[in-house]
């Protein structure tokens, strides 16, 4: 006999008499601190300017950039497998395990010789390059996914402008050097980072309803990532393609901040990185959240990818303004990060959330992140490359706006081939009807469920 609705209801009820809709906000609020905290340990480094000072005949700051970039790097490629195998009840030993080692790494940072600095950064970046997909794991598969992965990547976009005016805060006040001031920054948010991670490993899991309209999300096996993968290469290609430039010029920004805003006239004021990152993250979060009132999958994935090429539209105009001088620096700051974020949050609240519910095979969003990621990351260490084997400009902000211009050109025109590519085979082919999965589909595949943590390499 069918489940009725008041059974599943029944069934899904938490057994401790608790409110499903104030756990879920727990959830929220836990994921959002514990990424905070984690962007403590991993940015504040480059609130430092490190004038002056050269390592293998390059800016000390670029080469420290780039170290650090391939430890996050190495660590995404190495999370594909890691991370999306990884089972509910190890995240948060995981977690802390990672965030720990990065410290010790920011203490050697601190006091080591400046030979070993790039060195140690590399041995920073590593082991944080996983958090976010442990963190995302406990969030994703649920109707109300949108919103809570909206909350967390509200956490990166305010964390990194917070923690870069904590770390000037540190060097001006506290009169500790560039060197020593990542490791205190680390410090002062080890507590809350613990209180935190122990609050998510007690959200409740997806419950039926989630399943029924977002599909089981267990660990994948080598198997299911490689079928996935080969069944929509084409169309998720595109979309890694449109990522990388996200990743590109999201993180130009984020790394060059300090020299972004110094070629804008705006002097040391450390407060200036949090309030403009502050605003690009509360805009950015009720962009993305709207989304889960969608309750058809594609119908999502349609009405994010339009809002999607209105960012780029607007990252394209800030940079096109910004450069005939008709809007302020701070204007500019703001448009161009709302721009790109709201794009980049799309990836991780929506578009990789909604197509694995609407696809025929088991998957997960974490397996399709780290994919992005790692290519995205790629992507970023070879630009910076290149643009180490220039001559070094005097201003950042030309180079910033010349990437703002030609990524959101080209992103517009993949985001549409990629929309049409997924309109064909998933939702012209039949395999989700009304938000749910069709299993008169023509081409559907059984759904085969693994048990958490019983993914092989």
């Amino acid at each position: 006999m069918p489940s009725t609705d008041s059974d599943i209801a029944s069934a899904d009820a938490p057994s401790d008499g608790s409110n499903p809709r104030s756990r879920l906000l727990l959830a929220a609020v836990a994921a959002f601190c514990t990424y905070f905290c984690m962007y403590a340990f991993r940015k504040p480094f480059t609130a430092g300017t490190y004038e002056g000072q050269e390592l293998l005949g390059m800016g000390l700051k670029s080469v420290l950039v780039i170290s650090q970039l391939a430890g996050y790097m190495i660590s995404k490629f190495v999370g594909i497998r890691v991370v999306s195998e990884m089972p509910r009840h190890r995240r948060a030993i995981a977690i802390v395990g990672l965030i720990l080692t990065a410290e010790l790494a920011l203490v050697g940072f601190a006091y080591a010789p400046l030979t070993f600095k790039a060195p140690l950064l590399f041995l920073n970046g590593f082991p944080l390059g996983m958090v976010f997909g442990l963190v995302l794991a406990y969030l994703e598969g649920r109707k109300q996914t949108e919103a809570l992965s909206a909350a967390l990547c509200a956490s990166f976009i305010i964390s990194s402008g917070v923690v870069k005016s904590i770390g000037r805060w540190v060097i001006q006040d506290w009169g500790v050097s560039e060197f020593q001031m990542p490791m205190l920054v680390g410090l002062i948010f080890l507590v809350p980072l613990l209180v935190s991670v122990w609050l998510l490993q007690s959200t409740p899991p997806p419950d039926q309803t989630d399943r029924r309209h977002r599909s089981d999300r267990d660990a994948m096996t080598r198997q299911d990532r490689s079928r996935f993968w080969m069944e929509y290469w084409p169309g998720l290609s595109l979309l890694i393609f449109v990522y990388v430039a996200l990743t590109v010029i999201r993180t130009v920004r984020d790394d060059f901040a300090v020299e972004i805003w110094r070629d804008l006239g705006v002097g040391e004021t450390p407060s200036v990185f949090a309030r403009s990152e502050i605003v690009v993250a509360l805009l950015v979060t009720v962009f993305n959240a709207f989304a889960v009132w969608i309750r058809h999958n594609m119908a999502a994935v349609r009405i994010v990818t339009i809002l999607m090429c209105g960012a780029f539209a607007i990252v394209g105009a800030s940079a096109i303004l910004q450069s005939g001088g008709l809007i302020s620096p701070f204007m500019f700051m703001v448009s161009c990060g709302v721009g790109m974020y709201v794009p980049y949050v799309a990836f991780h609240t929506t578009v990789f959330e909604r197509l694995v519910a609407a696809s025929r095979h088991p998957a997960n969003v974490v397996f399709l992140m780290y994919v992005a990621d790692a290519v995205g990351y790629l992507g970023y260490a070879v630009v910076l490359s290149i643009r180490m084997t220039l001559p070094s400009p005097d201003s950042v902000l030309p180079s910033f706006r010349m990437l703002l211009l030609v990524s959101s050109f080209v992103s517009v025109a993949a985001l549409c081939f990629s929309l049409r590519y997924f309109r064909t085979v998933i939702e012209v082919d039949g395999v989700e009807v009304d938000g749910e999965r069709n299993p008169m589909a023509a081409h559907a595949e059984p759904v085969q469920t693994v048990e958490a943590g019983g993914g092989n390499a």
